[in-house]
């Protein structure tokens, strides 16, 4: 059976090779976010074999640590060790965290599109944006773990089809989100005359993150439509960074987007992490100036507290100002 992780890494390939799509209408975008030149710190606790409360006591202490924001992930079962663990849902779990949470900016990184109809997903992401007083990121990704879907009987299609039911949903989203009544008739998503409220408490809508590294289709969405972008180098190092944000910030130029306005992000894995803080802290250095702004601590090990402690306590004053 092919592994979870080796189905990414294929998914992943599959999505550089998408069609081009055409621009989309896009409203200029209000949602409170971070500042360019600021660098954001988050978590990410992916809700696999661990319980409930442990998952509710880190985000509590991240909150009272300063981070900027924790976030979730949107899988039915673990992804990294045996399908058949234990894991928690991930929107049901976010609003609970949510409503408990004080100042912490709450996400998924990511949803994916393809479990929900993009409509539902906008009155729920709307709920979590009043329960949290206007605190949620509206995380948003194509799809990827086939066995998922086939699992639950939930429909894959090809990476180029889920690639452009994002750019739908995106689209559809932010109509819903905006106007009073809304019609929308796409090739993959129809709603006619649908109400929508109460609207989500951030205006016009919550900040939108985007993540997936397709050039023809994702990274021109995320260009358009997301407050941030989310995403990852496997090869090249510090020079592969460096070139996939400037390729990123053509990308924006050539749909007459400011590349400042979309903060870019990475995620920052055990390996790193469990290193001394000094070497976090020149890592961080290097990966800002290659031109990275939002940086996320990824726990899918394990929920460690006290390296989300040292980082709160030793890396992250590095970066902020007195």
């Amino acid at each position: 059976m092919t592994t979870p992780r080796r189905q990414f890494l294929k998914n992943a390939g599959r999505l550089a090779a998408l069609a081009a799509l055409a621009g989309s209408w896009v409203p200029k975008v209000q949602a409170a976010s971070p500042g360019a030149s600021q660098l954001s710190f988050g978590i990410q606790t992916p809700p696999q074999n661990v319980t409930y409360s442990a998952v509710q006591q880190l985000w509590l202490e991240a909150d009272e640590l300063g981070y900027d924001s924790a976030f979730g992930f949107d899988h039915f079962f673990p992804i990294v060790t045996d399908p058949g663990g234990a894991c928690l849902e991930g929107w049901t779990l976010l609003a609970a965290l949510a409503a408990q949470t004080r100042r912490l900016r709450v996400g998924l990184l990511v949803t994916g599109n393809t479990y929900r109809n993009p409509a539902v997903l906008a009155k729920m992401a709307a709920t979590v944006d009043h329960v949290s007083n206007g605190r949620l990121i509206l995380g948003l990704g194509a799809g990827w773990f086939e066995l998922e879907h086939t699992a639950f009987d939930i429909p894959y299609y090809t990476a180029g089809q889920r690639a452009r039911r994002l750019v739908e949903a995106v689209e559809l989203m932010k109509l819903l989100f905006t106007q009073e009544r809304t019609n929308y008739q796409g090739r993959y998503y129809t709603i006619t005359d649908a109400p929508f409220e109460p609207k989500p408490v951030q205006k016009p809508h919550p900040p939108i993150l985007i993540g997936g590294m397709g050039p023809r289709v994702i990274q021109p969405l995320a260009a358009r439509h997301a407050n941030i972008w989310h995403f990852f180098v496997r090869e090249g190092g510090l020079e592969g960074v460096r070139k996939a944000c400037a390729d990123f910030d053509a990308v924006c130029q050539k749909v007459g987007r400011d590349p400042a306005e979309v903060q870019k992000s990475v995620s920052l894995r055990l390996p790193l992490l469990s290193r001394p803080s000094a070497e976090i802290v020149q890592r961080v250095a290097d990966l800002r100036d290659a031109g990275v702004r939002y940086f996320i601590l990824s726990l899918f090990e394990n929920l460690d507290t006290n390296l989300v402690r040292r980082f709160a306590a030793e890396v992250m004053p590095e970066f902020r100002s007195a």
